[in-house]
């Protein structure tokens, strides 16, 4: 990775999910749909209908562009709104609130960005779930930066290395698209299998 290289703000919320689908899709270039990632574009394609707005008290922008210097992080953002002169940004998910923070750490980056971008200090942020049909706040505080931060750095070195972090099964692996590839289950068995011999 040379120093014009930019960080997608979503391979934060790989990383944090599985720094090993992280590498499939950023190092080796791999992915595949499922049944969840049809379902995540569908309702992306619906929000990135681009342009401004407004809805009760807060004027919506969408599916504007990111970007920090600083952290050399870019990405496309779902939503950003201003209240009160308070802007923040929204990233819409397709399921529920799950049990990781990884959808927490990709509205901190965005939030980094867009601190950059306007000079203007941003606190606050949401995930719309479309599920159940609300927002989660987020807290974007001095813990949630610095594990963005700490997230980053290693992506940043995921992406210089390419080297292949190891598969490890866990309960994500059942709704992740790049489990036939992956096959953590097959590398605990050989590894098993090798110490009996």
């Amino acid at each position: 990775m040379n120093e014009i290289e930019y960080i997608p703000i979503t391979a934060l919320n790989h990383y944090a999910y599985c720094p090993h689908r992280c590498w499939r899709m950023f190092c080796a270039g791999e992915f595949s749909d499922n049944q969840y990632t049809i379902e995540g574009t569908t309702l992306h394609t619906r929000v990135h209908t681009s342009g401004e707005g407004q809805r009760e008290e807060r004027e919506q922008i969408r599916a504007i562009w990111l970007k920090s210097e600083r952290h050399q992080l870019i990405g496309k953002s779902d939503l950003i709104e201003s209240e009160s002169g308070q802007l923040y940004p929204v990233e819409y998910k397709r399921g529920r609130p799950g049990e990781w923070n990884n959808d927490e750490l990709q509205v901190c980056a965005q939030a980094l960005c867009l601190e950059e971008m306007t000079g203007k200090r941003i606190t606050t942020g949401y995930i719309y779930y479309a599920t159940p049909h609300q927002r989660q706040f987020v807290d974007i505080s001095t813990e949630l930066r610095q594990e963005t931060l700490t997230t980053l750095d290693a992506v940043k070195k995921l992406l210089a290395t390419g080297t292949m972090p190891a598969a490890i099964y866990t309960k994500r692996c059942s709704g992740c698209s790049l489990y036939s590839q992956c096959l953590p289950q097959a590398a605990s068995k050989v590894e098993r299998y090798q110490e009996m011999n």
